[in-house]
């Protein structure tokens, strides 16, 4: 059942699945190559009639791994401005390179998996990087810990870490994979940070991809 089948004369919109008759299922997640999953995005829009529609539905098409680290980045969308742009038909604005923070202005969301027993020398899974943004971690499964400067805390399937322009790194110290979700939003650094931080900190920020 779609919404206008749902919505009778005189009725207001009712929920409806978003699947049509005769439309197969879309593929669910995908095996990739290092043994991660790649996972399902489904993305909607608007037809010439203004009709809304599914646009695609598939694995997200830009995902990078480091078999080294034990880590891959599953890009789902990003967003460049603020208001965000919202367009009607299947563009793609995850093509391209893999960056690490979002765009000054705009959002990023991504999942992060991460296997057990790749931790390096320091007990660290990613390096310690400082993004000026506000970044919301979702955990889904699994734990996973965050270290910062000082202090160290490990969080598990249902936790929600909101990360703000602090120095940090990852480690997934388990036994089995941590998958999360992390919603970037860029930001600038207020007064009341910039006066305890060193004055070039923005020189160190990460701006590039994983390990690029």
């Amino acid at each position: 059942m779609t919404l206008r089948q749902a919505q009778g004369p005189g009725e207001g919109q009712g929920p409806g699945e978003t699947q049509g008759p005769g439309q197969a299922q879309g593929p669910g997640e995908a095996q990739g190559p290092g043994g991660f999953r790649v996972p399902r995005r489904i993305v909607t829009g608007h037809d010439g009639n203004g009709v809304s529609v599914i646009v695609s539905d598939g694995p997200v098409p830009v995902t990078k791994e480091l078999p080294q680290d034990g880590v891959a980045f599953h890009e789902v969308w990003v967003t460049g401005t603020a208001p965000a742009e919202i367009h009607a038909g299947a563009e793609d604005p995850t093509a391209g390179a893999v960056t690490v923070p979002p765009p000054t202005h705009g959002t990023r969301i991504r999942i992060n998996e991460f296997l057990p027993g790749h931790l390096d020398e320091r007990g660290l899974q990613s390096p310690v990087h400082r993004t000026e943004s506000i970044d919301y971690g979702i955990v889904l499964e699994g734990q996973i810990t965050l270290l910062l400067d000082d202090s160290e805390v490990t969080a598990y399937a249902g936790d929600i870490v909101v990360q703000r322009g602090t120095d940090h790194a990852w480690a997934n110290r388990g036994d089995s994979i941590a998958r999360v979700a992390f919603v970037l939003v860029g930001g600038e650094f207020a007064d009341d940070v910039l006066e305890v931080l060193p004055q070039d900190v923005r020189d160190g920020l990460m701006r590039h991809g994983p390990r690029d």
